[in-house]
């Protein structure tokens, strides 16, 4: 049996993984991998401003933003 996180321990990975910028970004992705009930399980000041930090910590932003020019497809 595969063991699915729950969506408070889904959001620490995604927060923690660098792809989310924001608690909105983790709410997104949260919602696109089939969590539901997200509001309810990622409510609160305190929660939200320590997904917050580590969104900010870990954040890496996709190449083609790090350099500030477009992507090689749009350079085509």
């Amino acid at each position: 049996m595969t063991h699915r996180p729950t969506t408070l321990e889904r959001a620490y990975e995604l927060a923690q993984e660098g792809r989310c910028r924001t608690v909105s970004d983790i709410k997104q992705a949260l919602s696109s991998e089939g969590f539901d009930r997200i509001q309810d399980s990622l409510y609160g000041p305190t929660l939200s401003a320590a997904l917050r930090k580590l969104c900010q910590a870990h954040y890496v932003p996709p190449a083609e933003q790090a350099a500030g020019q477009p992507s090689e497809d749009a350079a085509g």
